[in-house]
């Protein structure tokens, strides 16, 4: 790895030259680590339902290359000021970060990391506010501080998180984004307490994994509320207890759940990022205790929460998380630890492997809710 230490590196890179449109496989030009950067090799990556949205919408004049929030990489080469890196490292970069300087990072309370917190809008790295990828002399733009579909990708040192080199890279690469988001949902953010009433609305991997919560605090007993018919059966297959369509009945969520549960949820998770769902999710958990827990990534950015002052009042109380409450460098070590001493069970979130030249079928995966994760092996040029 040290030859190619201070040198611009070739390699491929799935770039989004415009949005909605198929990404495209260049060779691309990769820069050297500036200061407290680090450079990384990518060996696999994947994609969650929040990249596709942007890359649908967002993605728009400047040549972007994908990326998104789950990946695994080998350190390459780092930075003047890295000091707790060396190359050959196995990490996990994050979209978001943990500079361990700021009020947030020093706080117990807070892992929204003032200097690296998620920025959807922000192109190049912060230290010369220049992209690290170029094409033909042409900048390349990064995209959530990752940039995970290049072979190699210029990461802010606080945005990345060592690693048990033990680990298989290829099943803990899913730990990033939502398996840790819907597991630190649960164990950071609702903490449910013993035989309490737990509802989700929505399912999906956020889902399941607020479940893999509930067992970790050795709680049972569950709820789910979705539009999707045929998430009733998978929903059954990972124990859940009840499954219902919002559809089937002809009066609002937060007044079936009353009535079912002597007043409503003890905790709420919500996971959709829909805005109907969200203030169900808020109006079903009972007073005086309830919680509700907001997981899943908004849909508009016009969309309004609205409800009766009365229900705050009511001790009832809505929050939000964010990567599950983990702070990057020093929490997601022992989220890994958790598959390693076979608690979690990663193997089973993963139903897809594309090589890098296939890599727009994962959106299609995606797209159509096939699967889980797809894993995206990047190093592998030929078809599966």
């Amino acid at each position: 790895m040290s030859s190619t230490a201070g040198k611009v590196i070739r390699c491929r890179a799935a770039v989004a030259w415009e949005a909605g449109k198929p990404l495209v496989i260049e060779e691309v030009e990769v820069a050297p680590p500036h200061k407290v950067e680090v450079r990384l090799k990518i060996l696999f990556t994947s994609l969650c339902q929040t990249e596709v949205i942007f890359w649908e919408a967002r993605v728009g004049t400047n040549t972007i290359v994908s990326s998104h929030f789950l990946a695994m990489k080998l350190q390459e080469s780092i930075g003047e000021g890295v000091t707790d890196l060396q190359p050959g490292d196995h990490v996990l970069p994050v979209f978001t970060g943990e500079c361990k300087e700021c009020r947030h990072c020093k706080s117990e309370e807070s892992n929204m990391c003032e200097l690296l917190r998620i920025n959807t809008d922000r192109g190049v790295m912060l230290s010369d506010g220049k992209t690290r990828f170029y094409k033909n002399g042409q900048p390349i733009y990064h995209f959530l501080g990752t940039s995970n579909f290049s072979q190699y990708t210029v990461v802010h040192v606080g945005c990345v998180s060592k690693i048990n080199p033990a680990a298989p890279l290829d099943k803990v690469c899913v730990l990033r984004c939502r398996v840790s988001t819907g597991l630190g949902a649960t164990l950071n953010a609702a903490k449910p307490k013993k035989n309490s009433i737990l509802l989700f609305l929505g399912f999906g991997l956020l889902a399941l994994l607020l479940l893999k919560g509930l067992e970790f605090l050795g709680l049972q007993g569950s709820l789910f509320f979705d539009h999707d018919q045929s998430a009733c059966l998978s929903a059954k297959k990972f124990g859940v207890n009840e499954f219902m369509n919002p559809k089937d009945y002809d009066k609002p969520v937060q007044e079936v759940i009353a009535e079912m549960t002597d007043g409503g949820a003890d905790r709420s998770l919500e996971s959709t990022g829909n805005i109907d769902a969200r203030i169900s999710a808020f109006e079903c958990v009972h007073d005086g205790w309830g919680v509700a827990v907001l997981v899943g990534v908004a849909r508009s950015k016009d969309d309004a929460f609205k409800t009766h002052p009365m229900d705050f009042l009511n001790e009832r109380t809505l929050k939000g998380t964010f990567f599950g409450n983990y702070k990057t460098r020093t929490d997601l070590p022992s989220v890994v630890e958790k598959y390693m001493n076979k608690e979690l069970e990663l193997e089973k979130f993963i139903t897809h492997h594309v090589s890098l030249p296939e890599i727009n079928k994962a959106f299609e995966y995606m797209l159509r809710r096939e699967g889980l994760r797809c894993i995206i092996h990047m190093e592998k040029l030929e078809n599966f």
